[in-house]
């Protein structure tokens, strides 16, 4: 592309992103108010800006990753005064009103943007297997697609309405909240019942009750009782709750959402923040009446 890349936000899925970029060759300069974050950026290969305005003085295009809509917009008023900032990248999860008012926001200093939340998780990020939803300028997307893939290979664009993107992305984050806390309930009664966990897991993937919880974070985090998918228990209840306000707003119902929510909002209250999102496991575990879902591999033989 010639010119250099800005990447704001390199926390747990930024930074694996940024590397990526690096490691393919773009010039990127990054910016990040946690330090050792951003030392480790700098460390991979990166410039380093010592704000989000001056990284919007010197480049055209910035990337951000960010974790909540009011860091995404706060940022936005930040950069779209950049002088030279013609173009913001929005890789984050905000909601499709939010992605509309922040375009609206940045469109009204001249600055275009794509809406381009991921799907994949950090190990996603890590392998660039990412699933990227963008909408926007359909020019933008072509021209910045060979870019987009370097992060995720499953680049997709939705449509040039605003907000279309962060609509797939809080659409495929209910069915994957769903689908963990359902297993949840699901493997507490097979392993109340006696069933074995880790037949459990064969049987379903097998089968016509197969989705990604059982085939992907059951087996990597939850059997193993390290907890550790990479996704924090804060980012899956928001992605959740606006989901469900989105649904609200537009007269659409979601009565199996609703529980969804309370599973993780209970995970939440009890785990904290930072906790991964795989723990819901523990607390369905406690209503089931302190059982305990585990792989019986490493037993010893009766």
């Amino acid at each position: 592309m010639g010119e250099t890349i800005g990447f704001i936000g390199v926390g747990a899925m930024g930074a694996p992103m940024a590397r990526r970029l690096v490691a393919a060759g773009h010039d990127l300069t990054v910016y990040d108010p946690n330090k050792a974050a951003l030392d480790a950026i700098v460390a991979a290969g990166a410039k380093a800006a010592p704000s989000a305005r001056a990284l919007a003085d010197s480049v055209e295009t910035i990337f951000v990753s960010l974790p909540t809509p009011n860091i995404v917009k706060a940022v936005a008023q930040e950069v779209a005064d950049g002088s030279k900032l013609k173009l913001f990248i929005d890789l984050s999860t905000t909601g499709p009103r939010a992605a509309q008012e922040i375009g609206a926001l940045l469109n009204a200093k001249g600055v275009e943007m794509l809406d381009s939340p991921v799907s994949g998780g950090v190990g996603g990020a890590e392998k660039g297997t990412l699933a990227v939803m963008v909408s926007g300028s359909e020019a933008q997307w072509e021209r910045w697609r060979p870019v987009l893939e370097v992060i995720g290979k499953n680049a997709f664009f939705v449509g040039e309405t605003q907000g279309h993107g962060q609509m797939m992305k809080l659409i495929n984050n209910m069915l994957s909240a769903t689908a963990m806390a359902a297993s949840a309930e699901a493997f507490a009664l097979g392993a109340k019942a006696g069933l074995d966990p880790d037949v459990m897991v064969q049987v379903i993937n097998a089968g016509s009750g197969a989705n990604t919880a059982v085939r992907d974070k059951f087996p990597k985090s939850v059997l193993t009782r390290t907890f550790d998918y990479g996704f924090r228990t804060e980012l899956m209840y928001k992605d959740v709750r606006l989901c469900l306000e989105e649904a609200e707003a537009l007269g659409s119902p979601m009565w199996v959402g609703q529980p969804v929510k309370q599973w993780f909002s209970l995970a939440l209250a009890r785990g904290g923040p930072g906790e991964d999102f795989t723990n819901i496991m523990r607390y369905v575990e406690e209503q089931a009446g302190g059982i305990e879902v585990r792989s019986r591999k490493n037993d010893p033989k009766p």
